[in-house]
């Protein structure tokens, strides 16, 4: 499939501002006045849903990372477009706050090793998972460039060999040390706010201890919406070759705690691994 020269935002002006200023004014708003002390991460788990529910966590867990120059961003695949493990290896991405370059160097090393990724572009076009992250880490971060990898599967073991394929890739070509490995997910949709938090809570647990076979089970065993957690698994097999060996819950929130309404919600979190 060919690739996009550039890839223009899909879902500035409704997931988020389209005016710059409201943009950075509306970011801004998210974060303390007390700036965090930032620590270095070698994944993180932040949400992707309209700025007004889940900015908050993404925001203050973004901001406590020291944000490296290459960022693989990992997303579900909402769409059904495109092949189910899609990496864009070359272009660049265009939100209101400019344009972000794909690293396509190591792109096309991740796509060598991997007998499951393919360059696709058309997974990317539509999909809003990862696009809702940048304006973020644009915010936070003058001069970064991403790997972007969409995922339509649930296959552990062919999730498991990519993540792992990432790593490998990483500690070849010396980005050991060099880049931000980070999944986008929402957590449980549409549940009662109850509900959604003691769901949440198991997914969580497992993302701490940094167990995507224990993740997996969870959402099976339990039944959890949580869209991206393919992301999370690949994510997950991969930071623990790249030596991560503890995760953090950074932000927890629910739709609910915005809108008020308990009845019908989408949960939120935010989690380091390093």
């Amino acid at each position: 499939m060919g690739l996009y020269k550039i890839r223009n935002p899909v879902v500035a002006g409704t997931f988020y501002p389209l005016s710059a200023l409201e943009l950075k004014r509306e970011i801004g708003s998210f974060l303390s006045k007390d700036l965090p002390v930032k620590a270095g991460a070698i994944g993180c788990v932040v949400p992707h849903a309209g700025y007004a529910y889940s900015g908050r966590v993404a925001a203050a867990t973004l901001s406590m990372i020291n944000i490296p120059e290459k960022i693989i961003l990992l997303g579900p695949n909402h769409t059904g477009l495109g092949y189910p493990y899609s990496i864009m290896s070359g272009g660049s991405w265009k939100t209101p706050l400019g344009e972000v370059e794909i690293d396509n160097n190591l792109a096309g090393l991740i796509l060598r090793e991997s007998r499951y990724l393919k360059n696709d572009s058309a997974a990317h076009a539509e999909e809003h998972s990862l696009e809702i992250e940048l304006p973020i880490l644009q915010y936070l971060k003058a001069d970064f460039q991403i790997v972007p990898i969409a995922f339509l599967s649930d296959e552990l073991n062919i999730l498991q060999e990519i993540g792992i394929g990432i790593a490998n890739t990483i500690k070849k070509h010396g980005y050991n040390g060099k880049v931000l490995v980070l999944a986008s997910s929402d957590m449980t949709h549409y549940e009662p706010d109850e509900d959604a938090r003691v769901k949440d809570r198991k997914a969580i647990e497992a993302i701490l201890s940094l167990d995507e076979t224990k993740l997996m089970q969870q959402i099976d065993n339990f039944n959890i919406s949580m869209c991206g957690y393919a992301p999370v698994a690949v994510m997950l097999s991969c930071v623990k070759e790249l030596g991560a060996s503890e995760g953090r819950l950074i932000a927890y929130q629910t739709s609910g705690d915005v809108t008020n309404d308990k009845t019908s919600v989408v949960g939120y979190a935010g989690i380091i691994l390093n």
